[in-house]
């Protein structure tokens, strides 16, 4: 599978972690030295891996289970050999986000080292 196809599968899974609540889920596809930082309505938030992945778990029902609209859309894919720089647009918890992935290959595995996240007006 190319660099592009996995980089792909990862940015799926992250976005079925969301749609399902799964906090598992979510520590698989970060690298555990993640920062998830941007700007929400009402400011900017902070979050390690665990912090991201509590509040995930915590939308009960999940927004699949809840019927939430469902929208991922890769923009952009930047390989640099080990290194990637991913755009993406998704749905989720009623808002529009667009997010920026830099992403790390370890031992084969491509995992999101920070995640950077804007809502769509």
């Amino acid at each position: 599978m190319s660099d592009h196809e996995e980089i792909q599968k990862c940015v799926e899974a992250y976005y079925s972690s969301l749609r399902t609540s799964d906090a598992s889920g979510v520590r698989s596809v970060f690298h555990p030295s993640a920062r998830i930082t941007g700007y929400l309505p009402d400011g900017l938030h902070q979050m390690t891996v665990d912090e991201f992945a509590e509040f995930v778990q915590s939308q009960q029902p999940s927004p699949s289970e809840a019927g939430a609209d469902e929208m991922l859309e890769v923009l952009s894919c930047d390989v640099a050999g080990q290194t990637a720089g991913v755009r993406l647009r998704e749905s989720y918890l009623g808002m529009v986000f667009t997010d920026t992935f830099a992403m790390l290959n370890i031992d084969g595995q491509w995992l999101i080292y920070n995640k950077l996240f804007h809502v769509e007006s």
